[in-house]
């Protein structure tokens, strides 16, 4: 079951690993078909551009013109216009504008030239031309478009690229294709040229490593010119991955979550009952025991009864009448601890609480144990050095606590006991500790000792007799009396009980 459960957990690692790295490779895929379709556009208007100013300048010359010469008069058409316009604004050319080299000094027919830039002045015949000039899609094939973008991107090289493209319109067409890509999430972009930035970008553009693409754009077959690079960035890029696999990992984790608690708590039931058998085990040994000998005296006196010498005499008749209730009344009892425990977890026990003097309780309760102490020649000792000793309790059952743990004391001692009872106040609470030098406990044994039925295993040795209610008896007591109890203990050396009262004035 354990492999099992965890061959689940690692399928579920596994699975959402591999579900984020598709993901990001469908991520990735995605917005860089996003930039293609950028490019293509921006190609696409470029293009358009291209072929309606050359239809209207083969237009203009009366379309008998070569194609040769009219791609150089398209450049020189440009190259002279950037002048004008710098001479007009009384401006020198800025380093945006490139002048190509190859038509500044255009050696080409004057009468040519007069025509071209005759028929551009001529306001009539540039009403005719914009009337016959119309955008319209240019059905290519691919090498075909691919020649016409070259020419076109070389024929807008010499502009400067914010007379090209503008930043609002790359945003726009950028936004549009993520939008078709079904990525909602918010990006920056830049174009680049030559490894510098551009002024056509966005204003919150950062490079990042592992969020920015880039793709050419206005590609040309003219070393010279070096190409326009787009990037675009988006710095959401593992929150729109996580984001899509976020449902179904939280079903899994909730699932998988589901199954641990369910599996540690079937394994903890598992250990319970285990432990809950060997408790009832142990108990039914130690009651077995703890019955047998007085059984076993009760039928010998009742033997000797019937035996016609014992029965004569009155004596010995009245010494096994008093040993046969002795053990009775020790069965009885041993009977009453265990109805008691019962009722004090049903919470039947009605305790009635007056005014006790826990000093005269003790000595009391010492009482009590003198003929066990005497049958192992022990001693105790007592320190009553408390001051305010008066609490609030019910003297019948604070005397058998404080018997309980002085029985114990004295049971678990393997020579002549030695305990020392003392008593102390701290603060507004009367503590009673009862010490001994006995076998001790374990760490382990300490932790369960006010348990049910808990006794600490000694093997196939049944020396000390009792059903392991004692101390718990004690705990559920002292409990209902707003007090505590605690041990501590040394293995070899002997143990101490402290019992916590509150007092009262």
């Amino acid at each position: 079951m354990s492999l099992s459960l965890i061959g689940i957990i690692v399928v579920q690692i596994y699975w959402i690993t591999n579900s984020i790295n598709y993901n990001d490779e469908q991520f990735s895929f995605a917005v860089k078909q996003t930039m293609v379709s950028v490019a293509t556009a921006l190609e696409n208007k470029e293009i358009g551009n291209y072929q309606i100013a050359k239809e209207a300048l083969n237009d203009s010359l009366g379309g008998n013109v070569e194609q040769v010469t009219l791609r150089q008069l398209l450049l020189a058409q440009q190259n002279r216009s950037l002048i004008e316009n710098s001479t007009l604004n009384n401006n020198p050319l800025k380093e945006d504008y490139k002048l190509d080299p190859q038509v500044t000094d255009l050696d080409l027919d004057s009468i040519t030239f007069k025509r071209l830039f005759d028929s551009q002045g001529d306001p009539g015949r540039q009403e005719k031309n914009s009337k016959n000039i119309r955008i319209r899609d240019f059905e290519l094939d691919n090498y075909a478009r691919m020649k016409t973008a070259e020419r076109a991107s070389e024929y807008f090289s010499i502009l400067p690229l914010p007379q090209r493209v503008s930043t609002q319109g790359v945003s726009d067409l950028i936004a549009e294709e993520l939008k078709k890509q079904q990525i909602d999430a918010k990006f920056e972009f830049a174009i680049y040229q030559d490894g510098f930035a551009t002024r056509v970008q966005s204003d919150g553009f950062t490079y990042i490593e592992d969020a920015t693409w880039d793709y050419p754009i206005f590609r040309t077959s003219n070393d010279s010119v070096e190409p326009y690079y787009l990037y675009i960035s988006l710095p959401q890029r593992k929150k729109v991955i996580l984001s899509s696999i976020m449902g179904m990992a939280l079903l899994s984790l909730v699932f998988t979550t589901v199954i641990v608690v369910a599996y540690s708590s079937a394994i903890s039931q598992i250990f319970k009952q285990r432990q809950i058998s060997q408790i009832k085990t142990d108990f039914i040994n130690n009651m077995t025991h703890e019955f047998k000998t007085p059984i076993a005296t009760i039928n010998l006196a009742l033997d000797s009864l019937n035996h016609p010498k014992i029965s004569s005499d009155a004596e010995k008749v009245k010494t096994y009448l008093r040993m046969i209730r002795e053990e009775n009344k020790r069965m009885h009892g041993q009977v009453e601890n265990i109805l008691q425990i019962s009722k004090l977890e049903k919470n039947d026990l009605n305790l009635t609480k007056e005014r006790i003097d826990m000093n005269l309780l003790i000595q009391e309760s010492i009482a009590h144990v003198e003929l066990l102490l005497e049958g192992k020649n022990g001693t105790i000792k007592t320190h009553l050095g408390a001051l305010r000793t008066v609490i609030l309790g019910n003297e019948s059952h604070m005397t058998n606590v404080i018997v309980n743990i002085l029985e114990n004391a004295i049971k678990y001692t393997e020579e002549a006991p030695i305990i020392d009872v003392y008593t102390e106040n701290v603060k507004n609470k009367l503590v009673i500790k009862v010490r001994d030098q006995g076998i001790g406990m374990a760490k382990s044994a300490q932790r369960k000792a006010f348990q049910k039925f808990f006794r600490e295993h000694t093997g196939d040795i049944h020396n000390v007799k009792g059903h392991g209610l004692g101390l718990a008896y004690s705990k559920r007591i002292l409990e209902d009396h707003e007090g505590e109890i605690y041990v501590q203990s040394i293995k070899g050396k002997g143990s101490t009980f402290s019992v916590h009262l509150p007092i009262i004035v």
